[in-house]
């Protein structure tokens, strides 16, 4: 029987939770992977033959290779561990979650100084205001 998830009807929003994790866990133990310098080097020499030694679906290895992060997340990839792929690229946080919602850096910084993106159009539709 399946859970009922009103969480995932939030506009815009992937929520990771157990399914998700399944779905992505060979995605993410990549990831994890390259917090060893040696993986790093050979994950930039040779992307995909890097890939291909993970149990990763080839739309989750497509993704990676576009550096596409929200296709990612779609496929079960979380945030904290595709940032290694961004530090692997010596790119911060910033400049990921900023390529993410399509703002440039500056832009993304100076949203979330003044508080973040606004609430509104961004509930689940099934919550009361």
């Amino acid at each position: 029987m399946a859970l009922d998830k009103p969480y995932l009807d939030v506009p815009g929003t992937t929520i990771f939770d157990a399914d998700q994790s399944r779905k992505g866990y060979w995605l993410n133990q990549f990831c994890m992977s390259l917090m060893k310098a040696e993986n790093r080097t050979r994950f930039k020499a040779d992307e995909r033959a890097y890939l291909d030694e993970w149990a990763m679906t080839e739309d989750q290895k497509q993704a990676v290779l576009a550096r596409d992060l929200n296709r990612c997340i779609s496929l079960g990839g979380n945030i904290y561990f595709l940032a290694k792929i961004g530090a692997t690229d010596g790119k911060s946080f910033q400049q990921m979650a900023g390529s993410m919602t399509g703002m440039s850096e500056e832009d993304y910084r100076n949203m979330m100084i003044k508080g973040g993106r606004s609430v509104e159009g961004n509930r689940y539709i099934g919550e009361k205001k």
